[in-house]
């Protein structure tokens, strides 16, 4: 929530205020070194780096480098990116109705220094959020200079000033996040001329336009994301522009299990009324983790973080889907719900070229072993003689992703030791769902087992 704006409308309020001018970077470091001595979370919302990538940030911000962080996809880049932002002020004093944000204390553009000049302490003050504090820009080979930094402005050009004149700018976004945190996604897509605009900004923090006699000297964090296949010298990014910036962070995808299944349940998004219970969402983790590993993929494209998400989210659509078939008042996922993942993230994995044909295959070979060890996990040292007595007498059990839960109980009948089994995996086992939920998984356990037969119609049998 934000606070309230400030009052201070003028320079001369401001000055009385006792308000002092900070650089951006030592904006940044004032705050973070605030949060690390409090003890308050630095970048909230970011899973699995406190160890390992966050120190690296940390301390590339104090030492107030610009800095590029290199991951392949999906590892969190942009999302770590705009938490930067979180570490500016909440708000910051500005000259009324400036483009580029300048400070009324240090005014730099033409504008700003006249009207400073002629109204001395009366020159007015607006104040900007820090929301309002940070640009990104997608880097793409149409981006132009005049998009990141500035062009003429052919309308101010029309209205009677001179080329030479400075006012005839248009600025880009770069000096339009002056006094901010700018980010370029995917450095090294943008075209080796448009890299070399960049080369001023990190450098001597200042920018030219058009050949214009223009300094302008900007207050800004550069942060910038890639490839760590593009980010080298043979890839498509210039050697000068490396050497710029201060620090290269590597990235990774989620070390643990448990950062993994954090990610997912922080990221993912579910309707209000449909429960996926964890050992669900434990088996979407081990399948993305077992598809990130498998030789089978192409570990320099990697598997997004994405892949687990769109996953979950699938598997709470196939409850809601069987819910609103079936007549059923609230949506519970089971493992039958699984294997609509396989074809939905086919489009997500990039696969080794020996591997063409065999796609589909290789996913729900990597989901069956993901069930399984989940089941090891929950359910492996658990009683289940007797859900296996049902069978003894030749019995069978039709499963189904449109069989309702009510419908599958009535089928199996009493089951000793269900709620024991339905308490292991971390239910109440409150409504026929979650008992259904927890049924169906443990005859799954049983038939990737090998303690079970189960055929195509999703009968399981002895």
């Amino acid at each position: 929530m934000r606070a309230s704006t400030p009052r201070e409308s003028t320079l001369g309020e401001l000055r009385t205020s006792g308000h002092r001018f900070e650089t951006v970077k030592e904006e940044i470091q004032r705050n973070l070194l605030d949060r690390l001595r409090s003890g308050r979370p630095r970048f909230p919302g970011i899973v699995g780096f406190d160890d390992t990538v966050l120190p690296h940030l940390e301390r590339a911000l104090l030492a107030g480098h610009d800095l590029v962080l290199l991951g392949e996809r999906g590892q969190g880049k942009t999302r770590l990116i705009r938490t930067i932002a979180g570490l500016l002020d909440e708000w910051t004093p500005v000259v009324e109705g400036c483009e580029i944000n300048d400070h009324p204390y240090a005014p730099v553009c033409v504008r700003c220094r006249r009207m400073a000049d002629e109204l001395g302490d009366a020159l007015p003050v607006a104040w900007k959020h820090r929301d309002e504090r940070y640009g990104e820009k997608l880097a793409t080979p149409d981006t132009s200079v005049g998009d990141l930094i500035g062009d003429v402005d052919p309308v101010k050009v029309a209205e009677g000033r001179t080329l030479g004149d400075p006012e005839t700018v248009h600025y880009g976004l770069v000096p339009r996040t002056n006094r901010g945190v700018f980010a370029v996604n995917e450095l090294p897509d943008l075209a080796e001329r448009i890299q070399v605009s960049l080369l001023n900004v990190l450098e001597e923090r200042d920018v030219q336009i058009r050949g214009y006699a223009l300094r302008l000297p900007l207050d800004v964090l550069l942060v910038a994301s890639a490839n760590p296949e593009d980010y080298t010298n043979r890839g498509r990014i210039i050697t000068p522009l490396k050497d710029r910036f201060g620090a290269e962070i590597r990235t990774h995808y989620p070390i643990e299990l448990s950062d993994e299944l954090d990610l997912v349940r922080q990221e993912a998004e579910f309707g209000p009324d449909v429960e996926v219970p964890d050992h669900l969402l434990e088996v979407v983790a081990r399948f993305t983790r077992l598809v990130r590993e498998s030789t089978a993929v192409d570990a320099r494209s990697g598997v997004s973080a994405r892949f687990a998400l769109a996953g979950a989210e699938t598997v709470a659509a196939g409850a809601v889907r069987r819910a609103a078939l079936a007549g059923e008042d609230r949506p519970v996922a089971r493992v039958c719900d699984l294997p609509a993942v396989v074809p939905t993230l086919m489009g997500k994995v990039e696969f080794e070229v020996s591997e063409e044909g065999r796609e589909q295959e290789v996913l729900e070979h990597l989901l069956r072993r993901a069930v399984a060890e989940t089941y090891r996990r929950a359910l492996g040292g658990a009683d289940l003689s007797g859900l296996l007595a049902k069978f003894d007498s030749g019995e069978t059990v039709e499963s189904g992703e449109l069989v309702p839960a009510a419908e599958l109980l009535r089928r199996t009948g009493p089951v000793p030791g269900l709620a024991r089994i339905v308490e292991r995996l971390g239910m109440s086992g409150e409504s026929p769902g979650q008992a259904a939920a927890a049924l169906e998984f443990a005859l799954e356990g049983l038939f990737l087992t090998r303690r079970l037969s189960k055929d195509d119609t999703g009968t399981y049998s002895l």
